[in-house]
């Protein structure tokens, strides 16, 4: 628990790039209906970016970026701690006392290194392999209670759970095991193009996937081109898979039913529908776009939110780190 009796999140987006719909729908819509309730530590997590190469320019420029995006979406600096990864050291710290502790067929197991080994044979680098343990460094040294994760991070969820429970079986009690939190009622948004597919901002179709920071032209123009089927009746069914994901969007954005969706184009072809869904998603989208674009024109505003978020972060994770190095055995630092 944190000092004001609440229950502590952790969780943390990597800035490779601008949020899609799907992002917005899986994770930071949930957010910002968590952070009344929860102690919050947000972040961008650049230090799990570099898994991949990165354009220097570039990274810098997403992060920055992404932060706007988060602000734009609804997460509150007043209310949440909102930081960049790198500006804590301690995360790397323990990471390094963690991976001691971590066991070489644990990760090889990970499901996602497995996906990515085959995708980045050029780059296999050790960072790909070890990430889960630095997620895991992530949300153990705010000692949070809860962390928001999709179905595709169960596995490195189990990972921190059992890196907790290891090192204070061993230790004596220093960290929360956390809990997974699955957003309920929330569909996985698909991508526009192979309704298969989750919806990605790495897509090489951009016909797939709807950047929450893109025109309304772009969006209007990409809802329209969704692939749908041939049976042409609005219903919601496994059969119609790309059908199915649109009315899951509409949905969500609009906070009407799927019921209701269905039962308003009884009778209506798939032309009538797509008009008015992209009508209804760009006005949805319309004050994230605006406030996104004039917080990015307002630097010094979004550095004295990284600056303040990494200061109060800092804070508690050297707490939970100078215990971690007691335990073990490091001497003290008394300077």
């Amino acid at each position: 628990m944190s000092g004001e009796g609440k229950k502590v999140i952790f969780s943390g987006v990597q800035p490779s790039g601008k949020m899609t719909l799907g992002n917005y729908l899986g994770a930071l819509k949930s957010w910002t209906e968590l952070q009344h309730d929860f102690d919050c530590y947000f972040s961008m997590v650049n230090m799990h970016a570099i898994t991949v190469p990165q354009d220097p320019e570039v990274l810098r420029r997403q992060t920055i970026e992404l932060l706007a995006q988060f602000i734009a979406c609804g997460i509150d600096p007043d209310l949440n701690t909102i930081f960049i990864q790198s500006h804590v050291p301690q995360h790397a710290e323990l990471n390094w006392v963690l991976s001691t502790m971590t066991y070489m067929g644990e990760l090889s197991r990970m499901t996602q290194y497995k996906d990515k080994s085959k995708k980045s044979e050029a780059n296999l680098n050790a960072g790909l392999f070890t990430y889960p343990v630095l997620m895991a460094s992530d949300i153990l040294l705010y000692k949070a209670d809860v962390v928001p994760v999709g179905d595709d991070q169960k596995q490195h969820m189990e990972l921190a759970r059992d890196l907790a429970e290891r090192f204070n079986n061993r230790f004596s009690d220093t960290f929360v095991v956390p809990e997974g939190y699955y957003p309920k009622g929330t569909s996985r948004v698909m991508s526009l193009q192979e309704p298969l597919k989750k919806m990605s901002k790495s897509d090489s179709n951009e016909n797939g996937y709807i950047l929450l920071a893109e025109s309304a032209d772009s969006t209007a123009k990409k809802i329209k081109k969704a692939v749908t089927d041939s049976v042409g009746v609005v219903n919601y069914s496994d059969e119609q898979p790309g059908l199915r994901n649109l009315i899951n969007i509409y949905s969500a954005l609009t906070d009407q039913t799927v019921e209701q969706i269905v039962d308003m184009y009884e009778g209506k072809g798939y032309g009538a529908f797509k008009k008015e869904m992209a009508e209804a998603v760009v006005e949805s989208l319309r004050p994230m776009r605006e406030q996104y674009n004039y917080l990015l024109d307002n630097r010094d505003y979004l550095e004295s939110i990284y600056v303040k978020g990494a200061q109060k972060a800092e804070k508690r994770a050297k707490e939970t780190l100078d215990a971690v190095y007691d335990k073990i055995g490091f001497v003290k630092r008394n300077y």
